[in-house]
Order: structure tokens, then C-alpha cells, then sequence
């Protein structure tokens, strides 16, 4: 079965699963609030407990890092992905999950050749480009003043 490209398009709109926009827009955005809501929680707890405002911050950053790695590490971030959707996405958790995830699926192929050679190939564009995108930035507003 051979078909041409706008042929094959009719297929595929024919055949593909409609996406429940709403649900999943309302799952996104519950789930990403809540991580939001658990990093103020977390912030205002270390502050509470004495640290200054940056120091919270910080350890508010390595502890989402710390369970978004856990979670992805036995299991259940995928699960929560699958639900959420873009909502796990909130920038650090889904970070951390893009880092931990190839270095967690290939350690059976050693430290070296496993994890050390796949770890940021999920995570090595966005670096890569985020660098390139606020070096352009930066120039820019150099530039302008």
C-alpha cells in the first residue's frame, strides 16, 4: 500500500485518537499547580525552620530535584506523566526526570559507555539551546542598552 503524503495525512486524521483538550488541559494544570504549591510549601518551611530567603530557594530546588529523581528512579514520575501530562513538566521536576531518566535506562552498559555517554541525551538540547537562546538574549540587551 503505497500513499502520497496528503493521502496518508486523511489516514492518520481517519484513524488517530481524539485528545480530550479540556480534560487534559484541567489534569496539566492541577498537577503542575500542585508542584508549585509543594515548592512554596517547601520554601516557607526551610524559611520557617530559619534559612534566609535564597538558602530556602536553594534547598527547595535540590529537594524537588531529589524527589523528581526518586520518583523517576522506582517508577511512579512516568505513572504521573501519563496522567498529568505537560503538568509534570514544571520546569525542574521535568528536568530532573529528563536527566535521570536515560542515565537510570542505560546502567546496565556501565558507568562509562551507559551513563556517563546517555544522561543528557534528553536534557542536552534544552541545555544547548537554553545557553545559545540567553547568550542571544544577552547580546541583545547589551546591544540596546
Amino acid at each position: 500500500m503505497h500513499l502520497d503524503k496528503k493521502e496518508y495525512e486523511q489516514y492518520v486524521a481517519a484513524h488517530a485518537k481524539k485528545s480530550p483538550l479540556l480534560r487534559d488541559s484541567i489534569r496539566a494544570f492541577l498537577v503542575g499547580g500542585g508542584i508549585c504549591a509543594l515548592a512554596e510549601g517547601l520554601r516557607r518551611l526551610y524559611e520557617w525552620g530559619g534559612l534566609p530567603h535564597e538558602d530556602a530557594s536553594a534547598f527547595c530546588s535540590i529537594t524537588l530535584v531529589f524527589v523528581a529523581v526518586l520518583l523517576t528512579a522506582i517508577g511512579i514520575f512516568d505513572k504521573i506523566a501519563r496522567f498529568a501530562g505537560a503538568g509534570t513538566l514544571v520546569p525542574i521536576t521535568g528536568f530532573a526526570n529528563a536527566v535521570a531518566s536515560p542515565a537510570i535506562d542505560s546502567r546496565a552498559e556501565g558507568i562509562v559507555l551507559g551513563i556517563g555517554a546517555k544522561i543528557f541525551t534528553v536534557a542536552g538540547p534544552v541545555l544547548l539551546y537554553g545557553t545559545l537562546a540567553g547568550t542571544v538574549y544577552g547580546v541583545i540587551y547589551y546591544v540596546t542598552g
